[in-house]
């Protein structure tokens, strides 16, 4: 009898398999065919599946978007509905446990990072890939524009921080953080990447929070 095979747990799988060859040997050689090596399939599997190389390119950067997407959604949503009003002090490290899931700071956020940044590389040049650079980009400044605007309610906020303006610089902070994470690993440690991180924040709040 035939072995039955999930469609969805195939893909997975092989989306797996590029992010496995992209932080090892780098994107350019995520080929169909070193993609399904790496999977332990015959190429011919593969392509039953994804249509062709860029199928398979766009496919693995949304699934890797949805599993860091659904890690921050999960502690926005208990920030968010939180039962009872949050000290800044405590919003402030909700926020950094957060916003920590988009940083290098163990293993597997540090490949994942690799691979993302292999990926929004590639953006620039292959506009296949741009709108799914672009989306997880535009969904980090509306998150950030809410939790900035939901301490700015609970007035934990300077009167003169522009939300807008500091949502952007909140993200680019985050991109600085984890590109130098996965360029100098041994020059910019977990503890130190945090720091960075809290002492932006503290920038934003009254003095007296």
């Amino acid at each position: 009898m035939p072995k039955i095979v999930d469609p969805h747990e195939r893909r997975q799988a092989v989306a797996e398999a590029v992010f496995r060859v992209i932080e090892r040997d780098g994107l350019d050689r995520a080929s169909l065919r070193t993609v399904a090596a790496e999977a332990g399939l015959a190429i011919g599997s593969v392509r039953h599946y994804f249509a062709s190389h860029a199928e398979l390119m766009e496919f693995a950067m949304r699934a890797m978007v949805e599993r860091v997407s659904a890690r921050l959604v999960t502690h926005a949503d208990r920030l968010l509905a939180a039962a009872t009003p949050l000290t800044w002090a405590e919003q402030r490290e909700a926020v950094v446990a957060m916003l920590a899931e988009v940083l290098p700071l163990d293993e597997e956020r540090r490949r994942e990072c690799v691979v993302w940044l292999a990926f929004v590389t590639a953006a620039r040049t292959r506009p296949e890939l741009r709108a799914s650079a672009d989306q997880p980009y535009d969904d980090m400044v509306e998150l950030t524009t809410r939790v900035l605007r939901g301490a700015e309610r609970a007035g934990a906020l300077r009167d003169d921080v522009d939300i807008d303006l500091e949502a952007r610089r909140l993200c680019a902070v985050l991109d600085g953080l984890s590109l130098h994470g996965v360029l100098h690993p041994t020059r910019l440690d977990p503890d130190t990447t945090l720091a960075v991180l809290r002492r932006h924040l503290a920038g934003l709040a009254r003095e007296q929070s």
